[in-house]
């Protein structure tokens, strides 16, 4: 009999709490921990009944995978650090076999609550809507005329028995596939013999009926059916499982003459992974568990049994169906009034940027009429002679691609820097490497030891004899389709000045280059952390010390040092931190004076925005932002860059977004001192991604008018 399993989760009223799952907290949160409180908050909305139905189911699958990619990365790599005996601890004083324990003992109160949620909520609300997952037992006769047809035609055709026995090794299990395991006896015999059976993952978790909303799982199905794949045998039993793998990828070797051919031959490794994650269905027997356990080579603690939906990132399917009465109200990005005038004249990008510098603000404001679209008229100008851009991730039908593919054949200048190393987006990155090399493009693949995390473009346009520099800096990636979920600032500008300094760092990457002092860029691994440092000593020098960071993830512990210093020194200092947070805030005598929230909602926090009431050390504040957060492998292992904002327009904008996501009246996650997360969900109480999307419409009308308006 399992043991009953603690609560992590509990809501009171409207308040929902998110207790602490550091046990044994020290000055420093633990870094796995903290991010498994993160997806916890995720987990939480999925229970919020002010919520739309559909949109909840969104974030549980949202948190089911990425607990998937929690699993394949950190769990991987902490138990690579065991084998290897790494003894070395963090800051908050674990070994890798301390944080693996940790990890095992929180996780399970959480798998604990998501189940619930799904089974105990979600399904009765769902099915009260009309939408329904059966079981194949519960199916009527016209729904299992079609579910036996489905069968028949489309997936027993690709189902692939694999035997195992003395002539039979134990198959390679893919991961994250979904499969059955299932023994079946032969007439007269005792023995029973175990197969395996991959779920397609071509055709879709769930099989929609002719009943309108519902569905069967497509296992459900093959169950169903297993008489058919396995004629004249008794089946004794069967139980779904998936396997997680390490899916983390070694580059130790990417000095090699070739990073191009070492990321491909990685990928390939990436496949064959160790398993580190077992997640079993409900079984009526032990056997195929015990034999999976063995085959796998895995511990008791790595298995997870799932007794209401395997592969819970698959509920993406319901998020489709045609219910917008269930989701969030459709917004469209607005195109600022600046690039869209009544007119209907056609906007002269590179005359307006010379205007002055305009600030967008993702997804509220449309990536593909001011970023895209200045890329876009920059590849067929005949006065742009070139065009330098840094690509981390993409969209897999990225038009930001063919502009460039487009400039190179037009005879300009193309230079792009792509990281190849950018976590499950790597082949995605080969390929669009090879197609712009293939185009005539300059690309390069970054720097030994270093990712290319910075978002830059500059383009260089020929104007009366003189070359005038064009830039892009953002907090987000050249991605259409995150453009529309993730929230983020992108800086149009025409700066001499940036210019100027962007021109040089371009070169630094794709030449050779030294240690080079820039005065609005704040670049790492050689700027950025010693600056940082410089502004906050500012604060805690100046008579009224104010600190504001928005970031994604806080985990440097030198960072996080230097801000609890500043808040002994009397510096007020408010955080906003939507995932991984290893400081403790509000504790006494360490961290009083420092506040840390978390906004969780309909588009996910991207931007890193910072603002230092005293950040030019003689009493005038600064504001920057770009593509880092306050972690080790940001500040120390990656080329970021972080603008100091000079245009006043611009930072008075900034400055106000970041008052705007401190606001009391917000339905937000506060950090308390003893670890705890606390969300008061007033109903009525603003939601920030709504009231920026009414800052931008009002924005837009305030210029433009709309008719009869």
């Amino acid at each position: 009999m399992e043991e009953p399993v603690e609560p992590t989760i509990s809501v009171d009223g409207r308040r929902f709490t998110i207790a602490p799952l550091d046990s044994n907290p020290t000055n420093y949160s633990n870094r796995e921990l903290s991010w498994l409180s993160f997806n916890a908050r995720v987990l939480a909305l999925a229970s919020d009944d002010e919520l739309p139905l559909l949109e909840r189911v969104k974030f549980l699958a949202i948190y089911a995978s990425n607990l998937d990619e929690f699993f394949q990365v950190r769990v991987a790599g902490l138990r690579d650090q065991v084998a290897a005996g790494v003894r070395v601890r963090t800051p908050d004083g674990r070994t890798p076999q301390d944080q693996l324990d940790a990890i095992r003992r929180a996780i399970p109160s959480l798998e604990h609550e998501r189940q619930a949620i799904f089974s105990s909520q979600l399904i009765p609300q769902l099915r009260a809507e009309g939408i329904s997952i059966l079981r194949y037992a519960e199916l009527g006769p016209e729904d299992a005329k079609i579910a036996d047809s489905y069968f028949d035609e489309q997936v027993f055709p690709i189902l692939t028995p694999l035997a195992v026995d003395p002539g039979h090794p134990f198959p390679y299990i893919s991961d994250l596939s979904l499969n059955l395991g299932v023994r079946v006896r032969r007439s007269g015999e005792e023995r029973a013999r175990f197969a395996r059976v991959k779920v397609p993952d071509t055709l879709g978790r769930l099989v929609a009926l002719s009943t309108p909303g519902a569905h069967i799982r497509i296992e459900d199905l093959i169950v169903a059916h297993l008489d058919q794949l396995f004629p004249g045998l008794q089946i004794v039993e069967h139980l779904a499982f998936r396997v997680t793998r390490n899916a983390d990828l070694n580059y130790r070797d990417e000095e090699a003459d070739d990073l191009l051919e070492h990321v491909e031959m990685e990928l390939r490794r990436r496949r064959l992974g160790g398993a580190v994650r077992l997640e079993v269905g409900a079984s009526t027997g032990d056997s195929i568990r015990s034999l999976l356990r063995e085959e796998l080579e895995l511990d008791d603690d790595d298995i997870y049994t799932d007794t209401s939906f395997l592969a819970m990132s698959d509920l993406w399917a319901l998020t489709r169906l045609d219910r917008p009465e269930l989701e969030f109200d459709e917004f469209s990005p607005v195109v600022p009034a600046r690039v869209s005038p009544r007119t209907g004249e056609d906007v002269d990008l590179f005359a307006e940027l010379r205007t002055r510098d305009l600030l967008v603000h993702h997804p509220y404001e449309s990536f593909s009429a001011t970023t895209q679209e200045l890329i876009r008229r920059a590849s067929q100008d005949p006065d742009v002679v070139g065009i330098k851009m840094t690509l981390y991730r993409t969209s897999a039908d990225s038009p930001i691609i063919r502009y460039l593919v487009r400039a190179a054949e037009h005879g300009k200048q193309v230079a792009v820097l792509i990281e190849l190393k950018a976590r499950f987006d790597e082949r995605a990155n080969i390929e669009w490497a090879k197609r712009l090399e293939q185009a005539g493009v300059h690309v390069t693949y970054g720097l030994p030891g270093l990712k290319i995390h910075a978002k830059l473009t500059m383009i260089v346009r020929r104007e009366g004899g003189r070359m005038v520099r064009y830039c892009h800096l953002g907090t987000g990636n050249y991605n259409g389709g995150t453009a529309k979920l993730y929230t983020d600032f992108g800086l149009l500008t025409a700066s001499e000045k940036l210019g100027d300094e962007l021109a040089i760092l371009f070169n630094t990457l794709t030449g050779y280059g030294g240690d080079v002092a820039y005065d609005d860029l704040l670049v790492a691994p050689n700027s950025l952390r010693p600056r940082l440092s410089e502004l906050i000593r500012n604060e805690m020098a100046a008579e009224h010390g104010r600190i504001i960071m928005k970031m994604n993830s806080l985990v440097d512990p030198g960072m996080i040092g230097l801000l609890y210093e500043a808040s002994q020194a009397g510096v007020e200092i408010d955080l906003i931190v939507r995932g991984i947070c290893c400081l403790r805030a509000g504790v006494p005598g360490l961290s009083d004076n420092i506040r840390v929230r978390s906004i969780i909602g309909r588009y996910l926090e991207h931007s890193r925005l910072w603002y230092f009431a005293n950040g030019t050390g003689t009493g005038e504040s600064m504001v920057l932002f770009g593509s880092a957060d306050l972690m080790q492998r940001n500040l120390d292992r990656r080329v970021e860059a972080v603008v100091a904002v000079s245009d006043v327009d611009v930072a008075d904008r900034l400055q106000e977004s970041l008052e705007r996501e401190l606001s009391p009246n917000l339905q937000t996650w506060n950090l308390e001192p003893d670890g705890s997360w606390t969300r008061t969900a007033t109903p009525g109480l603003p939601d920030l991604h709504r009231a920026f999307e009414i800052d931008a419409i009002e924005r837009r009308e305030a210029v433009h008018p709309a008719a009869g308006g």
